[in-house]
């Protein structure tokens, strides 16, 4: 048993961190910490067969984590995405404007013209006076983040629907369009945002 547990932690523990890391929604990120149970006790095994108490107490300390994040993301955040996309599918077979759940707006794809994805939806900025969207960032290229490109798209940009969200430009439009500078967004979104030149306007990078 001992030696069975020896390989089946490091390998839980590493497709748990996966998948968790990942962050592919309530569910998948639910099952990365079943995994990670499954890695925690592996471990403890491991700790106990060895006399190894510090390795005991850190895993039997990190499945008690592993559970309140599966109570956390199968259990409570499971729902509330399975409540959002019930409110969208009624929203759209009745006579009321089709409903969007916030909370899975960023790392929706974006959809482009050609119906292909071309970027992934980082965040949108809200006005607070009126609650509406200012300007939506977008990332493309890259791998994992790494030597990604952020632009800004006004929200008459973006059609919302119950498949998701899509807009009017194609790969090589987005990839033209000015890029931000990762830690320093513009207050507004201006006209000069939608160039498909690169400036190097305020809150932009260098291309």
């Amino acid at each position: 048993m001992e030696a069975a547990a020896a390989w089946v932690a490091p390998i839980a523990t590493m497709i748990a961190a996966m998948m968790t890391a990942a962050n592919l929604g309530a569910r998948i990120t639910g099952w990365g910490f079943v995994i990670f149970t499954v890695g925690s006790v592996g471990w403890s095994i491991v700790a106990i067969s060895s006399g190894q108490q510090n390795l005991l107490l850190t895993n039997g300390f990190l499945t008690l984590v592993n559970l309140v994040g599966i109570w956390r993301w199968l259990g409570r955040q499971a729902r509330y995405e399975d409540g959002g996309a019930t409110a969208t599918r009624r929203s759209a077979a009745t006579r009321v404007p089709t409903l969007y759940a916030l909370g899975s707006f960023a790392g929706s794809r974006l959809i482009g013209k050609d119906g292909t994805a071309i970027g992934v939806i980082v965040e949108a900025m809200l006005r607070c006076s009126d609650a509406g969207i200012a300007y939506v960032v977008v990332s493309e290229g890259g791998i994992g983040g790494v030597g990604e490109r952020l632009h800004a798209l006004h929200p008459d940009e973006l059609q919302l629907s119950e498949d998701g969200v899509a807009c009017t430009l194609s790969a090589s439009d987005l990839e033209r369009r000015p890029i931000l500078s990762p830690g320093a967004w513009p207050a507004a979104f201006t006209p000069e945002m939608r160039t498909t030149e690169r400036t190097h306007a305020s809150g932009f990078a260098a291309a």
